[in-house]
């Protein structure tokens, strides 16, 4: 089964024109953050999202703006020192503070999910003490969705399942912990492209983070399809036909991954209608069988 296309407003240029192509075309999901567009991601998207109560949401805690520090600090979610610090944050007392923000700029009284964002930037040489800080920010996590305020959360993260600092069957150890049994741990956010290639050529082989979150049931969403914007020009028209005859390049990168299993959503941040149809068009193809994207994968990725 080929994965869904939801918004990811990372790089859109303009996050509420995106949004409404994405809305009117049939998105059932958006991603976004309160550090995106300079801060002004989710009270862009909140118009879009009133009149589309039906699209799910995902936010993220961690990074703050400058002038969201200031804020944060002034209402005590923030000491002085971090406020004026590196920009990124999991303490529990932060975490609740950024999802009470987020609901009110999205306009949502409850969040589909909140993703820690980027917990590499915690620092993870100390696995016990980077999981300890997880622990903790979950069981904040597990308050939100026990006040009403949440429905799921997770991590997004670009570097920390290649790095070993946490495995899924540890993250789901964490919850558990922290909710004392029954946990509301639901998703995963990580880079699978044909540059980062690695998690989906685990995913044929069984390894990796995809195969046990697609176990758990959890949502598995696939960040920076296109590279960044920097793959399209990367892949020749051979490449191209390769992976499916008589698709553009950018859709042949869409549809490899959207073919990833376990793979649920393929975040893509079109800020136009013809890039937005483009995306629809890929992963309205047949995914790619798995004897295929293993010679895809056994092409392109690093032995």
């Amino acid at each position: 089964m080929t994965a869904s296309l939801a918004l990811g407003t990372y790089r859109c240029r303009d996050v509420t024109e995106a949004a409404a192509i994405a809305a009117a075309s049939g998105a059932r999901w958006i991603d976004t953050a309160p550090n995106y567009a300079g801060g002004q991601a989710q009270r862009q998207l909140a118009r879009v999202l009133a009149a589309h109560p039906k699209i799910g949401t995902s936010s993220k805690a961690g990074f703050f703006t400058r002038a969201s520090a200031e804020i944060a600090a002034r209402e005590g979610a923030l000491d002085a020192a971090r406020a004026a610090g590196a920009g990124h944050c999991l303490e529990p007392g932060f975490v609740r503070w950024q999802a009470a923000r987020s609901r009110a700029e999205l306009g949502r009284d409850r969040l589909d999910a909140l993703l820690l964002h980027n917990p590499e930037r915690v620092g993870h040489r100390d696995r016990a003490a980077l999981h300890a800080v997880l622990r903790d920010a979950f069981t904040a996590l597990e308050e939100e969705v026990a006040a009403g305020h949440l429905t799921g959360y997770g991590v997004a993260t670009w570097s920390c399942f290649d790095d070993g600092a946490f495995t899924v069957p540890e993250l789901l150890a964490l919850a558990r912990q922290a909710a004392g049994g029954r946990h509301h741990f639901t998703s995963i956010q990580l880079p699978v492209s044909l540059i980062e290639i690695t998690p989906l050529a685990d995913a044929l082989a069984g390894r990796g983070p995809i195969p046990p979150a697609a176990e758990a049931g959890l949502h598995v969403m696939a960040s920076a399809p296109l590279g960044g914007g920097q793959l399209p020009p990367l892949v020749d028209r051979e490449l191209a036909d390769f992976i499916c005859p008589g698709l553009g390049t950018a859709e042949a990168c869409l549809l490899t991954v959207a073919s990833c299993p376990g793979v649920t959503q393929v975040l893509v941040s079109a800020s136009t209608a013809p890039h937005w149809r483009q995306a629809v068009e890929a992963l309205a193809q047949p995914p790619l069988d798995i004897d295929h994207l293993r010679e895809i994968t056994g092409v392109l990725a690093p032995t």
